[in-house]
């Protein structure tokens, strides 16, 4: 049961990490790992899973920017999505497999939806990159111990 919760938890810590709020998904997979190396796959998986649906919400709020844009309640700035905005017509879209990078990675994910890309691969490209970036972690946590 506590390894339910667990999951449950880090699930949540994941999605909410990938949207336009605050969160440490990284840490909650570390804790986790740590507390249960025999689910280091599942913890894996539902925290990029879940990390990649929160991206896909940031990119349906892109396509429907325009009704939210210059709301005092929308989180992102002018400048941060022009930057990211800039990153995105600068690299392509390759830039989504660094949307697990902190401060222009949401907002990259929130770009290619203002920018009408496709979602299919906008989906195989974000979940590859942010799978990369947990097996790193969990990688780098069994080479610890």
């Amino acid at each position: 049961m506590p390894e339910l919760l667990a999951h449950l938890a880090l699930a949540a810590s994941a999605f909410l990490s990938s949207t336009l709020l605050p969160g440490t998904s990284e840490v909650g997979l570390a804790a986790a790992v740590a507390r249960w190396p025999g689910h280091w796959q599942s913890l894996f998986a539902v925290a990029t899973l879940a990390n990649t649906a929160g991206a896909a919400v940031n990119w349906w709020l892109g396509t429907q920017l325009e009704r939210f844009a210059g709301k005092r309640w929308f989180p992102v700035s002018a400048e941060r999505l022009a930057q990211a905005r800039w990153v995105f017509q600068r690299f392509g879209f390759w830039s989504l497999l660094f949307s697990w990078l902190p401060v222009v990675g949401d907002p990259l994910t929130l770009v290619a939806g203002m920018m009408k890309f496709r979602f299919l691969p906008f989906i195989a490209l974000v979940a590859a990159g942010k799978a990369v970036r947990y097996g790193v972690l969990i990688a780098g946590l069994s080479a610890v111990t």
